[in-house]
């Protein structure tokens, strides 16, 4: 029965299944953590981790993932989770631009598929870092309001709930997190699903050739790569593979802002992002990581 459906049905079928796959145990991570952190931090907890110092509070949140690794594809929930315990927004952003990329797993990973290379682990990096600071350092100073949507009713009665049941032991604590990670896994999945049909849908039906004769010139090329880190939506821990295989057709500068625009800016993750955040921030976010990935580009 399947042979009789067109090709680039079938193409889009595997595409979609192998984003799944790739995506989904990085998502019910994500989630797992997230109904821990919902039971077990407080926020008089945060308060003491966090340095209060703007500055400081940034650099925290761009090397959390050092110690706390996370994919993108799960990293989502986490965040929501920290700036509903009131962690400030520019730390659980900078968290959340930096941890796909500076983590132990994806560096790892990047210094393999470049041929045992400490170069494009460095410039991956310094990438992310340069417009993870720059954006947070505007969050810090400019934007101190809020960039969640408005709380559910359900959330906040939970959390009631939870204010009001500080008194449960430990095993009870541990399966209100399981109910809780649950109950996100299924608000988040079906974004993740939306995301992996329009990625794979994209991947087949835009002619790469048609994109790839766009790159004339370095900024060009510039511009086809983050596309490219767009609508390939690959997870951080493997972009790293695709990337060096473009490496001859497109250069450094280029790869480079795959490797920096693909984990912070992917189809999935706005759809993700657009279960917890506000409009207006998704569109600001969107927007400097893309001027400032290009930025950074251009000057390496």
């Amino acid at each position: 029965m399947l042979n009789s459906l067109p090709e680039k049905v079938l193409q889009c079928a595997t595409i979609f299944m192998s984003i799944i796959i790739e995506a989904l145990p990085f998502v019910l991570f994500g989630c797992l953590v997230s109904g821990f952190l919902h039971i077990f931090l407080t926020p008089e907890k945060v308060n003491r981790i966090v340095p209060k110092n703007k500055i400081l509070s940034i650099l925290f949140g761009c090397f959390l993932g050092l110690f706390f690794p996370s994919c993108e594809c799960g990293i989502i929930p986490i965040i929501n989770r920290l700036l509903e315990k009131k962690v400030p927004n520019q730390t659980a952003i900078a968290f959340l631009m930096t941890a796909p990329i500076i983590n132990p797993v994806v560096i790892f990973s990047t210094y393999i598929a470049f041929g045992n290379s400490f170069k494009f682990p460095l410039l991956r990096i310094g990438g992310a870092l340069f417009v993870a600071i720059i954006f947070a350092l505007y969050l810090a100073y400019f934007q101190p309001e809020s960039i969640l949507k408005q709380i559910s009713e359900r959330t906040q009665k939970m959390t009631h709930d939870h204010h009001h049941q500080k008194k449960a032991t430990v095993i009870q604590k541990i399966g209100e997190s399981l109910i809780h990670a649950v109950d996100e896994f299924f608000d988040t999945g079906r974004f993740l699903i939306f995301g992996a049909t329009l990625a794979s849908i994209m991947q087949v039906y835009v002619p790469t050739k048609m994109i790839s004769t766009l790159a004339t010139n370095k900024f060009s090329a510039i511009l086809v790569m983050i596309a490219f880190a767009f609508v390939l939506s690959l997870c951080s821990e493997a972009d790293a593979f695709i990337g060096s295989s473009l490496l001859s057709l497109f250069g450094i500068a280029p790869v480079t802002a795959f490797l920096v625009f693909g984990p912070m800016v992917d189809i999935k993750n706005i759809l993700m992002m657009n279960r917890y955040f506000k409009r207006k921030f998704i569109i600001q976010f969107v927007g400097a990581v893309t001027v400032l990935t290009i930025v950074f580009a251009l000057i390496i």
